[in-house]
């Protein structure tokens, strides 16, 4: 009889699996068309929800209110000198014609913030950390007399200045409505782990969590199979189990996958699990697990291991804007920007300071980077949003997550990590950033501060080694006045609370006083401490902790950053700030609103450093020139030879020299080569200027002064057959612009976006970076125009324009798709010059 039900079931799941493959099972669908939305005068909650929206406008999401105003210099320039506000979103649609067999949720990957949701007008909760994902169960308010149900998403943003970057406004981030039969893997139901891996086999541990709504007992069939990325399975388990009714369980299945395609930066390999809940001989349920088989390692002194292998994390901070987009990021933008990040050498990416979105995870998973996860900026006590340490100020507009934490976290967190620990790429969890700011006495301990009425003086800190023993920093610390709330404990909790919820990976914390944070409890808390811009205290820490693993989380990205991770194996990677422009942190500097652009601008167009880092990441020759007045260099001219001399040691480090050969004639120009071969020739018009070596080069730059000339700049390096050769050519006067766009073929999801750039150019067809010009854009076909930009960090025209004034000559527009296939014709116009069309296919 055991062998007859065998043979059944194994028919059965076979028949099922099947019939899926032409009725797929529908478990989620698109939430984000058909909203209506408009700005409210002030804070009060309606009195009436839902709301009459006959004349509001309609928007699709997701959806970032922020960006499309004007920037304004009386606003904060901590969030990019752009506005917050409230808003209101309601979506109107019809009751699910499964009402009394399923169950509806609506699910919120993130919305900015302080948000409230009703359905109906029934309460349904709130969510105030605009990072955090959050979902709702909506089965018991809707209509059942075949009305159109309303719901309604109140965002409260007045506190506009409640970060130190730009956060954007509103439902900034996807939206899904689940219908879920009464037995079913609810939200976020599946975890999965690969314990063991090796060349020849691997094994996969899932768990999945089945919940039963209904009132009786329910007997099913858990059945999963693992298929490849062609889709052919590797791996099934089937499980009989059963569930008292109003109960929920988790279930185990175990797998093992042999000859496993591994996941790595440079073989994303992913997998899926798909498992179904099988009941009576129907599939009621199906839930997919994307995967990547892999095994991460840390060991002090050693460092990190990835599948085995000693792998060096060549990181960047990002922040969650896309520029001209806001925080509302299409796929594709993301997908351009890791595209060229991952070309320099990047292999892994710190998400500061604040979960980020799912569909950006994916992406991560997809496109081989690692993530390091952070959950939080800010834990008991507020930062100061517009120049960082400790809060300073008591006003309305900066008050933030703080005011929310003692309540919130643990939801938030929760929240965070079970929708987050499936992900292959994510192999750190980072429970905070910085956040010794906020105890004041952590400074104190140091010994740098010494004036209690000005906290922010921090005396000879940033240049010096700790000046105290560990064991004199233990008594500091002890002896030191300590507030309502203890740092050590606050981190034990939360490290707490990821572990409960994904023992499998390693937590982290970015220090940026860890001479104190060693010896008080806090850097203890986690399994890995990253350090903030302290190099000075890495092998103070080696040497007095030598079990307890440190690393860099964030760095300008310098030479000497690397070069810790070069001559120190357990500190494996460099996190530098940041990859990427963004909005925001820019207090007091109008026009300036954005920065700290170190391999992409705001834009996402190269930066001198994509060049640097890439001669020195990416394991294949490369050489490239960049060029500055002298008198900005930071270096002097030195003897006949024409070599320089650095005004401070600050002078030898990488900056966003221009990528130009057009100057007044005989100025003297610093001319910067980056390289990764030993030696390096500079010419001019064919005539050397000499030979240099990288001994010479402290920061690997070769340095040239030479006086202006019209021509071409050439740098040339390699043996005799293999020689690479960077050139700069002096352009002459502007005939015309180009345009380009990096793709002219669109689905129309209304999703899809194409990068258009326009280049002001000479007759040779070269770029002009020095002058500039008015482009209107002109768009003949249904798309929609996301808007424009320049990546100039002091460009405030209106991101939401179809004209701008280029920057270096040259500007972007952005374009989405809308749902209505054709050709759509976009045109680039500037005065004096012949118009440029590129056509693109929406299909």
């Amino acid at each position: 009889m055991k062998k007859l039900h065998y043979l059944f079931l194994v028919l059965t799941v076979a028949f099922m699996a099947c019939q899926n493959q032409h009725n797929k099972f529908e478990r989620e669908t698109d939430f984000n068309f058909g909203w209506k939305f408009a700005l409210q005068n002030d804070t009060a909650i309606p009195s009436q929800i839902p709301m009459a929206d006959a004349d509001w406008r309609e928007v699709r999401l997701p959806h970032d209110w922020s960006v499309e105003a004007s920037f304004d210099s009386t606003l904060e320039g901590c969030t990019g000198y752009l506005p917050g506000g409230v808003g209101v979103y309601q979506k109107h649609f019809a009751t699910p014609g499964h009402k009394d067999e399923k169950s509806t949720f609506v699910l919120f990957d993130g919305v900015y913030n302080n948000a409230t949701f009703w359905l109906n007008g029934k309460r349904l909760g709130e969510n105030p950390y605009g990072y955090s994902p959050v979902y709702f169960d909506l089965t018991d308010h809707l209509t059942t007399d075949g009305k159109d149900n309303v719901l309604t998403v109140h965002v409260d943003h007045s506190r506009y200045a409640d970060s130190r970057w730009y956060t954007g406004s509103g439902i900034y981030r996807h939206v899904k409505l689940l219908a879920l039969d009464k037995l079913h893997i609810p939200v976020w139901g599946t975890y999965l782990t690969t314990p063991e891996v090796a060349a020849d086999k691997a094994t996969v541990r899932l768990e999945v969590t089945v919940e039963n709504d209904l009132d009786k007992e329910s007997a099913f069939i858990l059945s999963t199979s693992l298929v490849d990325a062609s889709g052919a399975a590797v791996a099934s388990a089937n499980t009989d189990c059963s569930l008292k009714g109003s109960n929920k369980n988790a279930f185990i299945q175990n797998f093992v996958v042999k000859n496993p395609a591994l996941w790595s930066p440079e073989t994303p390999y992913m997998y899926k699990a798909i498992t179904k809940v099988i009941k009576d001989g129907a599939v009621v349920d199906e839930y997919d697990t994307p995967f990547g088989i892999r095994n991460v390692r840390f060991e002090a002194k050693k460092g990190f291991f990835l599948n085995g292998k000693f792998t060096d994390v060549k990181g960047v901070c990002l922040h969650h804007d896309g520029g001209l987009v806001g925080a509302a990021v299409p796929r594709g933008v993301w997908v351009r920007r890791l595209k060229e990040l991952k070309a320099c050498g990047v292999n892994a990416i710190r998400t500061a300071h604040n979960p980020y979105s799912k569909e950006f995870l994916d992406l991560c998973d997809e496109m081989g980077f690692l993530v390091q996860n952070e959950i939080f900026d800010e834990f008991d006590y507020a930062k100061d949003k517009r120049q960082n340490y400790h809060d300073r100020h008591d006003d309305y507009i900066t008050r933030g997550y703080v005011e929310h934490f003692q309540k919130w976290a643990k939801s938030d967190l929760t929240r965070q990590v079970l929708r987050d620990r499936n992900h292959p790429s994510v192999f750190m969890w980072s429970i905070g950033n910085e956040i010794e700011w906020t105890y004041l006495h952590y400074r104190y301990v140091t010994g740098f501060w010494k004036d209690p009425n000005d906290p922010q003086n921090s005396g000879a800190y940033w240049g010096s080694e700790p000046m105290f023993s560990p064991e004199e920093m233990k008594k500091r610390y002890d002896e030191s006045e300590k507030g309502e709330y203890i740092l050590t404990e606050t981190a034990e909790r939360l490290n707490k609370w990821v572990k409960e919820l994904d023992p499998s990976r390693t937590t982290t914390a970015n220090l940026v006083v860890p001479q104190t944070s060693m010896v008080s409890g806090y850097a203890d808390a986690v399994d890995v401490v990253g350090f903030s811009y302290r190099n000075k205290d890495i092998a103070w820490a080696q040497k007095h902790f030598p079990n307890k693993q440190v690393t860099i989380n964030e760095n300008p990205g310098t030479w000497d950053d690397w070069k810790q991770v070069l001559e120190n194996p357990g500190v494996f990677s460099n996190f530098m700030w940041t990859g990427i422009g963004y909005i925001g942190e820019r207090h007091g500097d109008w026009p300036s609103k954005s920065g700290w652009s170190d391999l992409l601008d705001i834009a996402g167009f190269k930066v001198q450093g994509w060049n640097y880092f890439k001669s020195i990441w990416i394991n294949k020759p490369h050489i490239s020139i960049g060029t500055l007045p002298l008198k900005e260099s930071g270096f002097k001219i030195s003897g006949f030879s024409a070599q320089q001399l650095p005004n401070n040691n600050g002078s030898y480090r990488w900056r966003d020299s221009r990528m130009h050969w057009n100057y007044k004639k005989g100025e003297k120009v610093m001319v910067e080569v980056c390289s990764n071969h030993s030696i390096v020739e500079l010419l001019i018009n064919g005539r050397t200027l000499g030979r240099k070596s990288m001994s010479e080069c402290p920061d690997r730059i070769y340095r040239w002064t030479v006086p202006f000339e019209e021509g071409t700049l050439t740098a040339k390096a390699g043996f005799d057959g293999e020689e690479i050769i960077a050139e700069l050519h002096t352009t002459s006067e502007p005939v015309g612009i180009t345009l380009t766009a990096d793709k002219t073929n669109l689905q129309a999801d209304a999703y899809d976006v194409a990068h258009l750039v326009v280049q002001l150019v000479d007759a040779e067809g070269r770029a002009i970076k020095t002058e500039n010009v008015k482009v209107d854009f002109e768009i003949e076909g249904d798309v929609r125009l996301l808007g424009v930009d320049t990546g100039a960090d002091d460009n405030i025209q209106d991101f939401q324009s179809n004209t701008i004034v280029t920057n270096k000559g040259r500007c972007l527009a952005i374009v989405q798709s809308n749902k209505t296939k054709g050709n759509v014709t976009v045109k680039a116009k500037a005065n004096g010059f012949e118009t440029r069309a590129v056509v693109i296919n929406i299909r």
